[in-house]
């Protein structure tokens, strides 16, 4: 079993840079693909992107294609997502989550971080 943490949220511009962390605080990260999520206010949790356990496999939602960037380091126990040309619409909590399997739904994950808001304003 996982323990997620994220870290690294705040408020930017439109056009700026966040990374987000997260961290397994229990060291079990072993084997697990790692997804990052969003949820706006009033609006479902949705995909941004996953990373699988090696790295070489990830997938990422259209809208954040080409300018975010999902990574880990599994020696650190952790994943991280790079956001670059952030636009309001980015605007929301962003969760990481873990799971066994490859998935791009929410429902594919079973661990779950506490979420850390991002607010890009214009």
């Amino acid at each position: 079993q996982v323990q997620l943490v994220e870290s690294g949220g705040g408020l930017v511009q439109a056009g700026g840079s966040l990374r987000l962390s997260c961290a397994d605080s229990k060291g079990t990260f072993s084997g697990y693909v790692m997804g990052w999520f969003r949820q706006a206010p009033g609006k479902e949790r949705e995909f941004v992107a996953a990373i699988n356990w090696g790295g070489g496999t990830t997938s990422y939602a259209n809208s954040v294609k080409d300018r975010f960037t999902i990574s880990r380091d599994n020696t650190k126990n952790t994943v991280y997502l790079q956001m670059n040309s952030l636009k309001p619409e980015d605007t929301a909590v962003y969760y990481c989550a873990a799971n066994s399997v490859f998935g791009v739904s929410k429902d594919d994950y079973r661990y779950w971080g506490q979420g850390t808001q991002v607010t890009v304003s214009s």
